[in-house]
């Protein structure tokens, strides 16, 4: 099959392309790169040209409200360009728990991003994965100064990108969906204590301090970010840290 892979030059995506090649299928990677720009709508109809499959896996810029408008704008380009090349089968990735939180703006834009592929003209599947493995760090420095980190024990199931890419390339070579499937890391941690054993692995001796209000994980309540009905992948994060 030929597949559309939109953000295919990305952390998941240039694994996606890479696993669907190997596999023998033709799976193109287009970005802003490559002379296609989702926003404005250049080259989509062009990347679609073909394609029995569209993989989207870009992302907003921001995390803040204009991520709405990001996502409301692209898919409507997006699904009017793969409808009109006559895509059979459209995949987006999303994440667990991004209709339960609702106080986060970019966690809102996820879930439009998926209402308006439910609503559209095409099948689809929806992949949601848990926190990625790969953000620890981005995590660790929002709420970091030399001495200390401080972080909430918001329950998180780390996943390998790695594995988020090969479950994404699955379901995009496989029939549509027309509905989600959740996978998730093998181990359930608080953040704060996978913050610790970040550290720790790194040789880093500043100290983790458990603050309920620190940070965007802290609008969190309860443990909507973890599934443990989710698709399970392999990887444990002391084996990735390592």
């Amino acid at each position: 099959m030929k597949f559309a892979v939109i953000g295919g030059t990305g952390l998941i995506g240039s694994q996606v392309v890479k696993n669907l090649n190997a596999a023998g299928h033709e799976a193109v990677p287009h970005s802003q790169s490559t002379g296609v720009d989702i926003i404005s709508g250049q080259g989509l109809d062009e990347a679609m040209a073909g394609a029995d499959v569209v993989v989207n896996l870009t992302n907003s810029p921001t995390f803040d409200d204009a991520s709405l408008a990001f996502f409301q704008t692209s898919m409507e380009n997006l699904l009017a360009a793969a409808d009109k090349g006559g895509v059979g089968h459209f995949v987006i990735l999303s994440i667990v728990g991004t209709d339960q939180v609702p106080e986060l703006d970019y966690y809102r834009a996820k879930a439009l991003q998926e209402k308006i592929l439910t609503g559209g003209p095409i099948p689809y599947s929806i992949v949601r994965a848990t926190q990625f493995m790969d953000f620890m760090d981005a995590v660790l420095s929002w709420t970091a100064d030399a001495d200390s980190v401080r972080l909430p024990a918001t329950p998180i199931q780390p996943i390998a990108s790695k594995d988020v890419a090969a479950a994404v390339a699955e379901v995009a070579a496989g029939a549509p969906l027309n509905g989600i499937r959740n996978i998730a890391g093998p181990e359930i941690f608080p953040l704060d204590e996978l913050g610790r054993i970040t550290l720790s692995h790194k040789g880093d001796h500043r100290t983790v301090v458990t603050d309920p209000t620190a940070g965007m994980f802290a609008a969190v309540k309860g443990d909507v970010l973890t599934d443990k009905n989710a698709h399970l992948a392999p990887t444990r994060y002391t084996d990735w840290i390592s």
